[in-house]
């Protein structure tokens, strides 16, 4: 699957099942209350499931108030975004790390290829060697010689950033048109896409950015940005209607946050296995925040966590939680072994519980 990949998405609606794998050295903890002392993830004090997040960083564009906005991000963020071809196909990407010569695009841009011909903005083409992909979030990382071209690095925004109805600009290579600058508005934020990842046998519930900017096949790991010039984003999606595999005003990309997070772990060779939590539930129909647990795997991390059938899970060590679908979206942002803080109402009352998570 190349290009922009092609499918019907729908949101999460009804019961959904969180894994039912097991940790055999996910330790029991019992619930504490909200107000006392609760331990940090990890001995180091770090979050187990995440690198340190995005900062939030003024783009190249940052307190200018131009007439042209559109034209002025694509003047910004052009340079950094590369056309990726392989023996089968092409798409995008971007610039990611210029030192180093990294440039993150999807993994369905990639398929099996070892290797792919990158084409720069200035023209300029080189040969780049494929680091690792991850189908689960549909992320890959391709490195090329720095010494063989000037590459210009994007700046990454955080999600925190990014407003429903702010600017967004696509820019990519829709058909092969290598530059191509589209321009809509962000349409939703932390949109839960159950179709997500790169393999259609296996789709992964992945929190995404819904844009009406218009993207079509080959647009795929190119870049949305802000008016600033930042990267909010890789395009990666769009709804089709019918038999059509033209654009229709719906798109989807990976935000930032999570790019960076998985494109991390594939150069620095960590795991990319699916964490899970061993719980399946529902979202609330009476305007409730949160993922209500309706059952409890036994034996699993949830259950040696002290979680319980009734409780209403409302945050994941520090993220509000606000849908079922969006609880497993998060999870699968951790990995087998890491330790989160769940937050729940139980009967009233808000406690925290610190559970191993298991892999899938």
């Amino acid at each position: 699957m190349l290009g922009v990949a092609l499918v019907a998405l729908s949101l999460v609606s009804g019961g959904i099942v969180i894994g039912s794998a097991l940790s055999d050295d996910a330790a029991t903890v019992t619930p504490v209350r909200l107000d006392a002392a609760v331990r940090s993830a990890n001995d180091d004090g770090t979050n187990g499931g995440t690198t340190a997040p995005l900062e939030v960083m003024p783009g190249p564009l940052s307190g200018e108030d131009s007439d042209e906005p559109v034209a002025d991000v694509a003047k910004a963020v052009g340079p950094s975004v590369v056309l990726i071809r392989t023996n089968v196909g092409q798409g995008s990407g971007i610039i990611w790390d210029a030192a180093n010569g990294y440039i993150v695009t999807n993994d369905h841009v990639i398929g099996d290829a070892d290797s792919v011909v990158v084409q720069f903005a200035d023209g300029n083409r080189v040969s780049g060697t494929v680091v690792g992909t991850d189908s689960a979030r549909d992320i890959a990382v391709v490195q090329v010689d720095s010494n063989e071209s000037e590459l210009v690095e994007v700046v990454f925004a955080p999600t925190s950033t990014v407003e429903v109805g702010q600017l967004a600009v696509a820019i990519g290579s829709p058909f092969g048109l290598d530059q191509s600058v589209t321009a809509g508005i962000v349409s939703a934020v932390n949109r839960i896409n159950e179709f997500g990842g790169s393999d259609p046998n296996n789709p992964v519930d992945v929190e995404m950015i819904q844009t009406d900017a218009p993207i079509n096949p080959g647009n795929s790991g190119g870049a949305l940005a802000d008016r600033e010039g930042r990267v909010i984003g890789m395009n990666t999606q769009i709804r089709t209607a019918g038999d059509s595999n033209g654009n229709v005003g719906i798109g989807f990309a990976v935000p930032s946050d999570t790019v960076v997070l998985i494109a991390q772990r594939i150069v620095d060779g960590e795991s990319l296995e699916l964490a899970v939590l061993g719980v399946s539930g529902a979202t609330p129909t009476d305007g409730t925040v949160g993922a209500l647990i309706q059952s409890v795997v036994n034996g699993a991390p949830a259950d040696r966590g002290g979680l319980q059938a009734g409780d209403l899970i409302v945050s994941l060590d520090g993220e509000v939680i606000s849908s079922m679908a969006e609880l497993s979206a998060e999870v699968k942002l951790f990995r087998p072994g890491d330790q989160v803080d769940v937050e729940v109402i139980r009967d009233g009352e808000r406690l925290v519980t610190v559970v191993v998570l298991g892999a899938a």
